[in-house]
């Protein structure tokens, strides 16, 4: 008997067929309970493990889900991985992990590996240049189905999981007027992600609620380099009226923001008071916290992430699979005062 055995050499040591031990092993309602226990406790004994590819071809799945994104390091992707993983390993799933480092490029290579390793699906975070979508699309000829978390494409015609940052910016926007701050900036992100257009859609609607002037000198851009943040500090400390009041397009961001702003001997919380998104766990630990942050739930958009693809790749084996529905599902975001 070889090293790893089989269900062909289980057969032969109890002299019954493959497909008795075979139908055992999935606890088969055909199969007697005495031959079921006999054939089960010697698969134990000889540390029988199923033949994944041999239940690939019978089940046509890989019980494998690829997941991308932008930086797993970042707090907020970490506690996605976590949302992920928990509902994967409830469901015996394994996760294949990959980075597009905030790289279109990255991201299409990464894309390629892991249709080779044959995903039953895909879950994706775009990156910050992502601004076309057909190395995406092209996953259809494979059928694997995508499901895109927090950072997603404004299409329609897609399954996604998201955050309402358009919301949670008017609230911010509220907030700092009730702190009596009037002259509110904001340091956005790229073009090309869908977060950033709702930021400024949110920036621009909730200062005109309050009847303030959208002057877009107090809208500044960073690709979230520290010598981007820097370059946009600079440009708003630099205004003949300068902010009393700045929006940060993440936490990551803020950090960067505060520490030029330090630099350039702001008094921070009493000449500008900063806000912004994430909540990450740093800002417990940093002198200088924003003073609120829109909590946009991680763990629970990656577990509604990977609970939306599951029921997706399911419904894919059934005539009631309908490949142009499309779910989409919206976690209610939290400003959290620090």
């Amino acid at each position: 008997m070889s090293d790893i055995p089989t269900i062909k050499e289980i057969a032969k040591k109890l002299n019954v067929s493959v497909s008795t031990v075979s139908r055992a092993l999935n606890d088969h309602p055909r199969i007697g309970l005495k031959t079921k226990q006999t054939i089960q406790n010697l698969a134990r004994e000889l540390n029988y493990e199923p033949n994944p590819k041999a239940i690939f071809f019978k089940q046509k799945k890989s019980f494998v889900i690829g997941v991308i994104l932008p930086h797993i390091a970042e707090d907020f992707f970490s506690k996605s991985i976590s949302g992920i993983e928990d509902v994967a390993i409830k469901h015996g799933y394994t996760i294949l992990f990959g980075q597009s480092h905030d790289s279109i490029e990255k991201e299409k290579i990464v894309i390629e590996a892991m249709v080779k390793q044959r995903i039953d699906g895909l879950l994706i975070s775009l990156s910050k240049e992502t601004n076309t979508y057909t190395h995406l699309a092209s996953l259809e000829k494979y059928n694997i189905p995508i499901v895109y978390f927090d950072r997603v494409p404004r299409l329609g015609t897609v399954s996604k999981v998201y955050s309402n940052v358009y919301k949670g910016t008017e609230q911010m926007i509220e907030w700092l007027f009730r702190q009596g701050r009037k002259r509110i900036a904001i340091i956005n992100g790229p073009d090309e992600i869908t977060a950033s257009k709702e930021r400024l859609k949110g920036y621009i609607d909730g200062i005109s609620k309050k009847k303030l002037k959208v002057d877009m000198q107090m809208v500044e851009k960073t690709d979230f380099s520290e010598k981007g943040t820097q370059q946009a500090i600079n440009k708003l400390l630099s205004l003949k009226k300068p902010p009393d009041a700045i929006i940060s397009f993440n936490d990551y961001v803020h950090l960067d923001a505060v520490k030029f702003a330090l630099q350039n001997r702001i008094n921070v919380k009493k000449d500008i008071l900063f806000a912004s998104y994430a909540n990450i766990s740093v800002n417990k630990h940093t002198a200088y916290p924003p003073a609120v942050s829109l909590d946009q739930f991680p763990y629970q958009q990656g577990e509604a992430a990977m609970n939306m693809l599951l029921k997706i790749i399911e419904k894919k084996q059934t005539s009631a699979y309908n490949g142009n529905h499309f779910e989409q599902v919206e976690v209610p975001a939290l400003l959290v005062y620090t």
